[in-house]
């Protein structure tokens, strides 16, 4: 059950909390929490575990890079996760790619645009086919950052 409290948006490399998809989801779910995340990947790691603890049935939303993190922690930590939207997820990126953990049963619902040239669709398909038991996959006709899409999803159907 969605526990509105334990809802997480983990932002892209070069963007931050204040995003445009942040603030969309914001408008649904005002107590979304939106960290601002710096530094390597491992720093943003070691960033994000103190935010989600011990506690368990977070909503992960994660764009780009923040998908990448989001992924990251529901393998690691399957238990503490009820389901995850990864919005064009960098997950062709070698921290992942290069060391699939097991397959995992959270809920995965993947948004990705069919213009995306920053992390091709193509290269992380077989990636989350094999990693992602429960996928959902949602390709949309638009680029990486999916404002397009992004205004015109059903958020509140997408979390619940």
């Amino acid at each position: 059950m969605l526990d509105p409290k334990r809802v997480i948006y983990l932002h892209g490399l070069d963007s931050n909390s204040q995003t445009y998809k942040a603030a969309l989801i914001r408008a649904i779910y005002p107590d979304l929490i939106t960290p601002d995340f710096t530094g390597s990947l491992e720093e943003r790691m070691r960033q994000l575990y103190p935010i989600l603890g011990d506690e368990s049935n977070w909503t992960l939303i994660g764009s780009s890079f923040g998908g990448l993190m989001a992924a990251l922690f529901s393998t690691r930590h399957p238990a503490q996760v009820r389901k995850q939207i990864l919005l064009a997820p960098a997950l062709m990126l070698p921290e992942f790619a290069e060391h699939l953990p097991k397959p995992i049963t959270v809920p995965t619902i993947l948004i990705h645009g069919r213009q995306d040239t920053v992390v091709p669709l193509n290269q992380i398909t077989p990636l989350t086919e094999k990693v992602f038991q429960y996928l959902t996959y949602h390709i949309v006709d638009d680029d990486h950052r999916l404002h397009r899409t992004a205004e015109t999803l059903d958020w509140k159907s997408l979390i619940q």
